[in-house]
Order: structure tokens, then C-alpha cells, then sequence
């Protein structure tokens, strides 16, 4: 069976690639912007076609392979960039979500939706919380789990959604916390901490995230939401703490204004799956190894405002 991966060229999308393709045909559909590379793909088999969630063009690629399933993992994704420009947000997370949903309402594969934690807000949630969304980011995946909900509903359509807390681990753009902090870390400099730090996170491993949505591509249930919590809750803090333990450094702090919205915690509870789950040290252990093996991957990414500045989500900077 072949299984279409939107935005396989990404982060979580190029761990889920190498966790479907022990069994699977895999086609990757990635519009290759700055996150979603083809150096994420290497070693890996699939066939790669450069395409946007948004446009007609997957329908093409949807009619010529002809999935049984499809996992979308294609949005915009880092909150401090929907602050700077929330119209990207709302095009290939909202836009791109709706018409995944006509293909699949068309085509009649099976869809998996992978949203995130944050469209809960603050509140420690089950599956059945009412969304509460804070960033431009979360608001965006907020409205598309409900265009999911309201198509499963309307055009009966085999689709459910999956909601991962915050992921880590090799091949994550340098935007994002914990490779920023390595990365700058590694080059020397300081690590800009947001308010006080003491924002809590839920961190959860990028291989157990795939292993999962990989057993749930099979075993997944239409019309459900499965919460997929790392249950590793630490602050920005503790986590930076940590951190430098396994770098064998004291990782330099740079306090900066906090960021509008931002939620002091995020906290989901599981009640429908069983799965493993890394302990946040070993995580911290293998990901830290990665990015000092793998300098050649990064190197060319560190000129990007959203690593290099302190608050790049500032308007008119």
C-alpha cells in the first residue's frame, strides 16, 4: 500500500518517512520551504514531489499514486513566526488542511490530521477539552482540527486527528528551543530565555511521535482525537539546566521581554493509547549527539533571524 506523507520533508514528517518506509511505499508531497529539506530524506526510500498542501496540484498527485492513507504533516509551525506573520499560518494550516479534506472527500483514502497540544491552551486536557488557542499557531490548527471534526461529520470521511506535545530531537530547524540552544551553545553564544522561564513544556521524543502515528496510520479510529503527551513536563528552565548537564557545559542565559500570548504551560492527558516513551535525559543524550556529529546539516541554517535574534518575533525588525 503506498502512503502519501505531506510535509515528509520536515522535522516530525522526515522521522515518520524513515518509520513507514520499513513496511511502506512512501510518496513525501513537501514544498521544500526553509524547514522541509531533502537533507531530512537521506538514506531513506521514498519518492519526493515538490508540491504546496494548498494548491491543486496535490489532487494530481493524490489521482496518480493513489494513497490508502494520507498524513498530513505540512503547516507552519513556529509560534514566534505566526506572531511576525500570521497569514502564512492561516493559508497552509488552514487553507492546506481543507483541501487535504476535499482530496480525501474525492479520492476516498484515509486522512490523518496531526495537530499539537497547544490548541488546548493552558488547561491540562483530555481528548474530549474544548480548544482554546493563543498564538496565531495554535488558533490556525485549532481551526483546522475542527474543518476534520466537521467533515467526518458531514461527508462521513475515514479521518481522525492526532495531537503530539512538543518534540525534539535530530533534524529540527534551529528556530525551535532545544536545537537553538545546542547549536548556539556549540558556537559559543548565549540563549535567549523568554520572561522568567518558567513556562512548562511537555517534551516527548521525535521517534516515539513517529512510531506511534505510524502504528495509528493502521490502527486509527475515524472521527477520533488521540492525545500523544511526552510525559517529561519540565520549565524552560529545568530544561535548559539539563541541557547544559549533558553538554558538559553551563549553558549561558540571556533574559529577554516574553513573547505576547505566550501560555505558561502546556499539560494533555492520554486516555486511549499505549505507547513508549523516552526519558527526557536520553532524548537530550541522543539529540545533543546528533547535532555535534552532524555540524554539515546545520551550519548553513544559522543565518536565520528566527536563530540568530533575541525576540525575532517583533514586528518591523
Amino acid at each position: 500500500m503506498v502512503v502519501l506523507v505531506i510535509g515528509g520533508a520536515g522535522f516530525i514528517g522526515s522521522s515518520l518517512v524513515r518509520e513507514l518506509s520499513k513496511e511502506e511505499e512512501v510518496v513525501v508531497y513537501d514544498l521544500l520551504t526553509y524547514a522541509g529539506r531533502t537533507e531530512n530524506l537521506q538514506g531513506v526510500k521514498h519518492v519526493l514531489v515538490k508540491g504546496d498542501v494548498a494548491s491543486r496540484e496535490l489532487h494530481d498527485v493524490v489521482e496518480k499514486y493513489s494513497p490508502h492513507t494520507v498524513i498530513n504533516l505540512a503547516a507552519e509551525t513556529h509560534v514566534d513566526r505566526s506572531i511576525y506573520s500570521p497569514e502564512n499560518f492561516v493559508r497552509t494550516n488552514v487553507l492546506g488542511a481543507l483541501n487535504v479534506l476535499e482530496a480525501s472527500r474525492r479520492f476516498g483514502f484515509r486522512y490523518v490530521h496531526v495537530s499539537t497540544d497547544e490548541v488546548y491552551g493552558e488547561e491540562c486536557a483530555d481528548e474530549q477539552a474544548p480548544l482554546n488557542p493563543s498564538s496565531p499557531y495554535s488558533a490556525s490548527k485549532a481551526s483546522a482540527d475542527l474543518l476534520v471534526k466537521a467533515y467526518v461529520r458531514t461527508y462521513s470521511l475515514d479521518a481522525f486527528i492526532v495531537r503530539p506535545s512538543n518534540n525534539y530531537g535530530p533534524r529540527q530547524y534551529p528556530e525551535k528551543m532545544i536545537p537553538k540552544a545546542v547549536i548556539r551553545t556549540l558556537l559559543g553564544m548565549s540563549v535567549p530565555v523568554y520572561g522568567d522561564g518558567k513556562q512548562e513544556r511537555d517534551w516527548i521524543y521525535v521517534e516515539d511521535t513517529a512510531k506511534v502515528i505510524s502504528t495509528l496510520a493502521r490502527e486509527g479510529r475515524k472521527g477520533e482525537v488521540y492525545n500523544l503527551p511526552g510525559n517529561n513536563v519540565v520549565n524552560n528552565l529545568e530544561l535548559l539546566r539539563t541541557l547544559g548537564e549533558v553538554m558538559g557545559v553551563e549553558i549561558r542565559l540571556k533574559f529577554v521581554n516574553d513573547r505576547p500570548g505566550h501560555d505558561r504551560r502546556y499539560c494533555m492527558r492520554n486516555t486511549k493509547l499505549n505507547y513508549h516513551v523516552t526519558p527526557l535525559r536520553e532524548g537530550l543524550e541522543r539529540t545533543v549527539r546528533w547535532y555535534r556529529e552532524n555540524r554539515w546539516w546545520w551550519e548553513p541554517l544559522i543565518k536565520d533571524r528566527f536563530f540568530l535574534e533575541d525576540e525575532p518575533w517583533r514586528e518591523g525588525r
